[in-house]
C-alpha cells in the first residue's frame, strides 16, 4: 500500500512516494536570478504549475505499478492560524486532482510537520511521533526551535524558542549575495567554508531559548570588508549561526531534561551545524531530507491513512 506527497514550498517544487518502508522523493529548486533573493509569490507559483506534471511523470515512472492508497500535501506553512502561502495552493489543486481520479482520500498536513517526519524518518526514529521531543526548524524562512508532542498519529508543533528577526537561512543566503553565489546559498556556503582555515566568530548573545541574527549580517559584512577572502566569510557567517543554535540547544536541554533534539529545514543539512552540534546528541535527518521535500508529507499521509 503506497501512498503519494506534494511539498510546493517557497524554494522547491517536490511529489514522492511511500510504502511504510521506503519510497522515492522528486524535487526541484525554483529558479532565482543571479544575484536575488528568492521570488515573488507569484513567480513561485508559476514554477510550481511548470515543474509538477514533470515531476510527477518522473515519479510515476519510478513507481512503476504501486496500489496508492491516498494523497497528502501540505496546504500551509505552518499548522497554525493564520499560516498561509499561495504557492501551497499549487500543491494542492495538483493533490486534490491525484485523490479524485485515483478514487482514494486526500490529507492535509502542514510544510513543518512534513519537515519533523522527514527528519526522524530517513534518521531511523520515527518513534519520536509518539513522543515529546524538542525540533529545530532551519530553513530560510524560519528559525524556529519547537516543543513537539503528539497529535494522534501526526504532531503538534509549539514555538519555545529560535531568532527574534531574521532566519539563519536569511543570514546565510545575503552572504551568499555579499559572495556572488546562487541562490538559495546553502550548499555553495556550505562547500565554500570547508576551505577555510581561521577560526574568528563572533558570538552571538543566547541568555534564554531566543536569539537576533540581525546583527551577525554586520558583522558579516565587516568581516569581509576587512578579510576579503569568500572561504573565510562563509565559514565566519556557519560558525555565527551554528554557536548561536548550540547556546541555545544547550539551555533548552536544560529546560526539558531529557527530550531528544531533531534538526530539519535545510540549514540543518550544513557540515558546520553538524559536527557543533554534536556533543548534544541530536537526531539529524539524512542531508537530502533536511532541505525541502515531499517525503515527509507522504511518511505523515501513510500514518494518518493506515488502520
Amino acid at each position: 500500500m503506497s501512498v503519494i506527497g506534494i511539498d510546493t514550498s517557497n524554494y522547491t517544487t517536490s511529489i514522492a512516494f511511500f510504502d511504510g518502508v521506503g519510497g522515492e522523493n522528486c524535487s526541484r529548486l525554483l529558479p532565482v536570478r543571479q544575484g536575488e533573493l528568492g521570488l515573488r509569490q507569484s513567480d513561485a507559483v508559476f514554477a510550481h504549475i511548470k515543474s509538477l506534471p514533470e515531476l510527477s511523470g518522473r515519479l510515476f515512472d519510478l513507481m512503476g505499478q504501486q496500489n496508492i492508497t491516498a494523497v497528502g500535501v501540505s496546504t500551509r506553512p505552518r499548522a497554525v492560524e493564520g499560516s498561509y502561502m499561495p504557492c501551497f495552493m499549487v500543491g494542492y489543486s495538483h493533490a486534490k486532482m491525484l485523490a479524485d481520479a485515483f478514487h482514494v482520500p486526500l490529507v492535509e498536513v502542514s510544510h513543518q510537520q512534513g519537515h519533523v517526519a522527514a527528519s526522524l524518518w530517513s534518521a531511523g526514529h520515527l518513534e519520536l511521533m509518539d513522543r515529546p521531543h524538542l525540533a529545530w526548524h532551519l530553513s530560510g524562512g524560519t528559525t524556529e526551535l519547537l516543543l513537539v508532542e503528539p497529535d494522534g498519529k501526526n504532531v503538534r508543533c509549539t514555538r519555545v524558542g529560535g531568532t527574534t528577526d531574521i532566519s539563519a537561512g536569511q543570514l546565510i543566503d545575503r552572504t551568499g549575495q555579499l559572495l556572488e553565489l546562487p541562490f538559495p546559498s546553502g550548499k555553495h556556503i556550505d562547500a565554500l567554508s570547508k576551505e577555510a582555515s581561521m577560526r574568528e566568530t563572533f558570538k552571538v548573545k543566547c541568555p534564554g531559548l531566543e536569539f537576533s541574527l540581525s546583527g551577525v549580517q554586520n558583522k558579516v559584512q565587516q568581516f569581509h570588508q576587512k578579510n576579503g577572502v569568500p572561504a573565510e566569510t562563509a565559514a565566519y557567517a556557519l560558525r555565527c549561526v551554528a554557536g548561536a543554535v548550540f547556546q541555545a540547544t544547550q539551555n533548552a536541554l536544560k529546560e526539558y531534561p531529557g527530550l531528544r533534539v531533531v534538526f530539519s529545514g535545510g540549514v540543518a543539512s550544513n557540515s558546520m551545524l553538524r559536527e557543533v552540534i554534536a556533543p548534544l546528541d541530536p537526531v539529524f535527518s539524512q542531508p537530502q531530507f533536511s532541505t525541502d521535500n515531499a517525503m515527509g508529507v507522504a511518511v505523515l499521509t501513510h500514518r494518518l491513512t493506515q488502520e
